[in-house]
Parts: structure tokens; C-alpha cells; sequence
């Protein structure tokens, strides 16, 4: 997975003279590394007596650091933070961060980038392992253009890399619905839409549902199944897909203004927030059967304002599993 071997002749593959030749004692110049993603930051922020307990509560740092600090993901006890940073400038490694003791340690160190992080279930792994979006190396050492991005799981101290699906490429995000079936965000080739695939880690197969679909993808807690945004024309819709059937029913239009439609379910699967600029809304899950426009785009609640606390604009939200806290990234502040 390291492929210290290929990073190594590839480093001493040498360069072209003018003519096109290879200029004979020369070595190519070493692969730029992509540019470093927007800076962000992680706050958590406590929620002592549910959604009502926003109004007062005051977000506390979970990680700060110069740059990329994002995708938040609770462990199944609430007690870590799993997230993905950018700490050194060469590539996104993941990082937990320990909510008894405040500390932040490191857990995968490899040349590759690593995203998305996710807590794998009970049963589709070792006690603390987790999944990740890998971009690998090609077998030549170069970081390849359509990128290679699949699923891998460490174990709980970031050691021990598997594949979790071989066959599925390129992988954006991921949401695990049980220990052996998740939904995917699958990148689209050559400028297609993205598409929206349920896997089998068992099987190792993934089906297309739909495409045109969001990054931000949830287990309904509660349920078997799972939310995403759509984008039909210029609409974007909150829809659930039942995992078993495939059958995908509309829940409520996207918060007004919102870039990055993230959304997060409170954890007895009735409440879904979604953030738009600095401001966090909630809106109440219809009963089943209930026509999407009972809800509407007017049943969104503000709820939140992270600008109150000096704060920018919320772009991911992740809420504890016992519904006690909730982690939010916001835009780094402009460093002078």
C-alpha cells in the first residue's frame, strides 16, 4: 500500500531535454502534490438539553490547527472524534481526537491522502477500526488522473490497511448502514454526475440507484435507511432510500442558500439539521406516508448561528450517537 518501491524508481526516472529526449544523468523533477483544500476548522459544541440548548451554548475547539481540518465522525460510544486534516502540507491523514481528555493524536502517517473517516460497525471489523476514502498511488508512484479512490479500513491505532472494496473506484464518500451494507457517493467519469450506489462489503459488489446526488450521505438513525441530496434541474431535495427495496421517497427541499446542502440526523432519527452560511436549521422528519410538501422548504427552523461566536460558514455537521454534543467546521479565520 505504501509502495515505497514505486515512489522510489519513480523518483529516479529522468527528465526530457528539449528535443523530447531523455537528457541522459538527469532525474525527473519529484510530482507536485495537489494544493492543500480551503482552510477549516472543528468546533464541538455541547448540547446539555437537546436543540434548545443551542441558543446559549458556546463552541469549544476540538482541532485549529494552520489548515485543512475536516469530516468529523463520532465513535459508536460518543467518546472520539475521528477526522481528517492536513497537518504537514504534503497530504490528509486522519486524526482523533479524544473528548475526555482533549487530546488530538494521529492515526495513519502514509503518503497517500486519506478522507472521509468513518467508525466501521460492530461486526465489519476489528473493536475501533474505521473506514477510509483512500487516493492511491498508481503502480508507477504518481498520483493518477482519473484519481484512484477506494475504501480501506485501519485498525483502531491506524495500522493494519485492508480493502474493504476492491472492485469500487472512484469512491467520494461513504455511509455504513449496517456491518455489511453501505452507501456510496461514486464520482462520475469524464463530467458525469455522481452517483449513488449501495454496496456489499460481503459480496463486494455495489448497484447504481441514481445519480446526480450530494456528498453528504446518513443512516436514518433508527432505520434502514438513508438520506442524501438530489439535484433535479436546479432543485435540490433531501430524499431517503429504503436500503432493502431501493425505493427513494422525497423528505423536504434543501435549506434556501445552502452551498454545501451537509446535513445530520439528531439520533432518534426525527430531526435533520442542515447548515447554510454561518446559520444551522432543523427540520422535523415527516411521518411516514406524509406528503414532502406538509414539510416544505418553510419547515426549516434556524436553530444556530455560529457568527455569534465569531465563527464563519458551517460546511459539515456531525452529531454525537447519545445526541450530547454536536461538531461543526467552519471556515478558517484569515490569518494575518
Amino acid at each position: 500500500m505504501m509502495r515505497c518501491a514505486a515512489i522510489v524508481l519513480a523518483a529516479l526516472v529522468g527528465v526530457s531535454d528539449a528535443s523530447g529526449t531523455q537528457a541522459p544523468g538527469t532525474q525527473a523533477p519529484a510530482a507536485r502534490p495537489p494544493a492543500p483544500p480551503p482552510g477549516t476548522d472543528i468546533y464541538l459544541v455541547p448540547l446539555t438539553d437537546g436543540l434548545a440548548s443551542l441558543e446559549s451554548a458556546r463552541p469549544v475547539a476540538v482541532s485549529v490547527a494552520p489548515g485543512y481540518d475536516n469530516q468529523p465522525n463520532f465513535s459508536p460510544d460518543g467518546s472520539r472524534i475521528l477526522f481528517a486534516a492536513n497537518r504537514d502540507g504534503k497530504q490528509i491523514d486522519i486524526y482523533a481526537f479524544d473528548r475526555g481528555t482533549n487530546r488530538v493524536t494521529q492515526l495513519t502517517q502514509t503518503p497517500e491522502n486519506e478522507n472521509s473517516p468513518t467508525f466501521v460497525p460492530s461486526g465489519a471489523g476489528p473493536a475501533g477500526s474505521f473506514g477510509v476514502v483512500q487516493s492511491e498511488f498508481d503502480k508507477n508512484g504518481n498520483r493518477p488522473t482519473p484519481a484512484i479512490q477506494r475504501l480501506w479500513r485501519f485498525n483502531a491505532e491506524g495500522r493494519s490497511p485492508s480493502l474493504i472494496l476492491a472492485t469500487v473506484d472512484p469512491v467520494g464518500y461513504h455511509a455504513w448502514i449496517d456491518n455489511d451494507r453501505l452507501v456510496l457517493f461514486v464520482l462520475g467519469a469524464q463530467g458525469k454526475p455522481a452517483t449513488l450506489q449501495i454496496a456489499s462489503v460481503k459480496t463486494g459488489k455495489a448497484e447504481v440507484v441514481t445519480a446526480g446526488v450530494g456528498r453528504s450521505l446518513h443512516r436514518i438513525p433508527e432505520t434502514q435507511l438513508a438520506s442524501f441530496v438530489h439535484r433535479e434541474g436546479d432543485d435540490y431535495t433531501v430524499k431517503q432510500i429504503d436500503i432493502t427495496s431501493k425505493k427513494i421517497d422525497p423528505l423536504v427541499k434543501a435549506v434556501a442558500g445552502s452551498s454545501d446542502r451537509d446535513m445530520a440526523w439528531m439520533p432518534d432519527g426525527k430531526t435533520m439539521l442542515m447548515s447554510s452560511g454561518t446559520k444551522i436549521f432543523a427540520w422535523p422528519r415527516l411521518p411516514s406516508g406524509a406528503s414532502s410538501k406538509e414539510g416544505g422548504a418553510n419547515g426549516w427552523t434556524e436553530v444556530f448561528d455560529a457568527s455569534a461566536h465569531r465563527l464563519g460558514a458551517v460546511t459539515r455537521l456531525a452529531v454525537s450517537p447519545k445526541g450530547d454534543a454536536l461538531a461543526i467546521v467552519v471556515a478558517e479565520p484569515v490569518r494575518k
